[in-house]
């Protein structure tokens, strides 16, 4: 990673990408560019005048752009060493009402993202996925699972190109922008009695921010390139975040929502057979040729499975500090 000198993030003005650009100007010195990589010239105008940037601002660069256009992605990537991969359209229902949009953003602006890093020397691609693209019921699951599948099988065809591609696969962010956890806490200030449950059995894994941003250090540190990093994160029950944010509201169940799932999976069975355990991590391989790549390694058996339901369950006192944890971090961010 001290090798690398440039980095690109893909949707860099949303939570993911202001935490990691955060993270590279505290800790990563040797990153002399970082380019910040967004549609949306309002909120790259917001990040640029916040402090951290300001007193970083030889180190920045804006570029306004969508992932759909390659010609300015190729643009874009010249003379970067590292390209995380954040930018997608995220929200199930609105996947659902308009999938080809989904399709043009998620899966061609994935194989955008290839076809441009070859192009330009890239050394290595890191795109972001998510448990819904296990075994997935909903258009946004759908799109992921080919986004993976396209950044994996981009290492077949690179020919003697120097690049690496792999990705990180994650649960719920807390407190990321349209989780859970703040509707919530807006809803605990309202005068409304209840809290809006569309099942008492779901179950989701959750992961902190810094938890998700060490992944993506991790893996430009070790990647070997066709590898999905998944990390071991604990689960609640969504009935036990709405105690741990207030005991005395009711639930009331509201039904399952088009194309949400009662649990989540983050490894299925079917890709139990390639994967690994690597200390706090697991990683499902390319092919079984990677296994001598990942040495001090234990394989798992063939029908293993991560899935939210069947877990290591926070309890409504975990819950209560890893929230007040979130709301100490969000109130101390530099403005």
């Amino acid at each position: 990673m001290m090798n690398y000198k440039s980095l690109l993030i893909t949707g860099g003005t949303g939570s993911f990408g202001k935490a990691f650009l955060k993270l590279l100007l505290n800790k990563y010195k040797n990153f002399t560019r970082i380019v910040i990589f967004s549609r949306d010239e309002f909120k790259q105008f917001e990040l640029s005048n916040t402090e951290i940037v300001k007193k970083n601002k030889k180190r920045i660069r804006f570029f306004i752009g969508d992932i759909r256009d390659k010609e300015r992605l190729e643009y874009a990537f010249n003379g970067i060493d590292v390209v995380v991969h954040a930018a997608a359209l995220k929200q199930v229902e609105s996947s659902e009402y308009n999938p080809t949009e989904v399709i043009k953003t998620n899966i061609n602006g994935a194989q955008n993202i290839i076809d441009a890093a070859i192009k330009t020397n890239v050394k290595s691609v890191i795109a972001l996925s998510t448990d819904k693209a296990v075994s997935p019921i909903n258009l946004y699951g759908a799109s992921k699972l080919c986004s993976d599948k396209l950044f994996i099988a981009a290492n077949n065809v690179k020919g003697k190109r120097n690049i690496k591609f792999s990705v990180a696969r994650y649960g719920n962010v807390l407190g990321s922008r349209g989780s859970v956890i703040p509707l919530f806490l807006k809803l605990k200030k309202d005068k409304k009695n209840f809290f809006p449950i569309t099942h008492s059995d779901m179950t989701r894994f959750w992961i902190s921010m810094d938890e998700a941003l060490e992944m993506i250090v991790w893996l430009i540190k070790n990647q070997k390139g066709g590898e999905i990093l998944i990390p071991k994160i604990p689960s609640s029950r969504i009935t036990d975040l709405a105690k741990a944010i207030d005991p005395n509201k009711k639930h009331k169940i509201i039904g399952v929502k088009k194309g949400e799932k009662i649990h989540e999976t983050l490894i299925s069975k079917d890709d139990g057979f390639n994967t690994i355990e690597l200390g706090k991590y697991y990683l499902v391989l390319a092919d079984k040729k990677m296994f001598s790549l990942y040495k001090n390694c234990k394989r798992l058996k063939n029908n293993f499975s991560f899935s939210s339901d069947k877990n290591h369950f926070l309890n409504i006192k975990d819950i209560k500090k890893k929230i007040s944890k979130i709301q100490f971090m969000n109130s101390n961010e530099d403005n």
